[in-house]
């Protein structure tokens, strides 16, 4: 059954790529046979269909072998790239961890006392509304200050995009108790803390790990942003801000670092998946 399972998950996933793959070159061999036009119409296409714009597939994929320079030494630019999205993965690691320590921490707190609900989730809702490519110079150059090495200034940009999901999902998983259940717990006068840990979180759990997910994501995106920001020299943010400098000359280079950004971003929701499958077949287990 496990093995027929991803199975299925394996040829699902080559037919979306292989259908994204045909989807762009069918859009860009009808864009260089019309001249970029909608056919039968005088309607321009969004989307330029010339090399620069939109290399081809196998173009890009073939920049991935290509030898390119890093510093004194050459090697295969997917080389290049994993050792780049090893410093981005550390990053989003860190901030992901202190993301997930502050919403949860927030979420015990406003379910807790009403009075916090009413006076956080509003603010947290807000901070949200802060462009993140102005608040990561401020974040690093405070960081500096103190005496912080930049990897946990760019740690904390991903700490401000990750405690929002956990945070807001966190509180309503920990309100999704029946109040027949806590009727319950209090009718054997169990203490806050202890219907906390035996009924609130595992209760959570449902409304978490869909959270922890979007927080794994994001958790990447605020690392890549504040490597661009803060112009640092490591990790994938650098190799896309280095190629999109680049782009007229190497487009395939830049499309190539993405894809990169890409499978990391996959790569950690993969691992949150698999978390979550572990954590709630133990839970049936102990419920069975």
């Amino acid at each position: 059954m496990k093995s027929a399972k991803v199975t299925r998950v394996f040829f699902t996933v080559v037919f979306v790529i292989f259908f994204l793959v045909l989807l762009w070159e069918g859009y860009k061999w009808m864009g260089q046979q019309t001249d970029d036009q909608w056919p039968g119409t005088n309607f321009g296409l969004p989307v330029a269909t010339n090399d620069t714009i939109m290399p081809h597939f196998v173009d890009v994929v073939g920049e991935l072998t290509a030898e390119i320079r890093d510093g004194q030494s050459s090697m295969p630019m997917y080389a290049f790239l994993l050792k780049k999205a090893w410093f981005t993965f550390q990053e989003a690691a860190i901030g992901f961890i202190l993301g997930l320590t502050i919403g949860m921490g927030l979420a015990v707190l406003m379910s807790r006392w009403k009075v916090s609900e009413r006076g956080l989730l509003p603010w947290i809702n807000v901070s949200q509304t802060i462009p993140l490519i102005a608040l990561a110079p401020v974040v690093v150059t405070w960081g500096r200050n103190q005496g912080l090495p930049d990897l946990f200034s760019i740690s904390l940009i991903s700490t401000y995009l990750t405690f929002f999901p956990v945070a807001v999902s966190g509180l309503r998983g920990l309100q999704s108790p029946d109040a027949a259940h806590v009727e319950l717990m209090h009718s054997y006068a169990a203490s806050w803390r202890t219907t906390l840990f035996k009924l609130r979180l595992p209760a959570a759990r449902p409304y978490l790990f869909p959270a922890l997910k979007l927080a794994g994501s994001l958790s990447i995106v605020g690392a890549i942003v504040g490597e661009i920001s803060i112009g640092r020299k490591t990790g994938l943010g650098r190799a896309i801000l280095e190629y999109a400098l680049r782009y007229a000359i190497f487009p395939e280079r830049l499309y190539a670092s993405v894809i990169g950004a890409a499978f990391l971003g996959l790569m950690v929701f993969g691992m949150i998946n698999l978390a979550e499958r572990f954590f709630m077949r133990r839970t049936r287990e102990v419920a069975s």
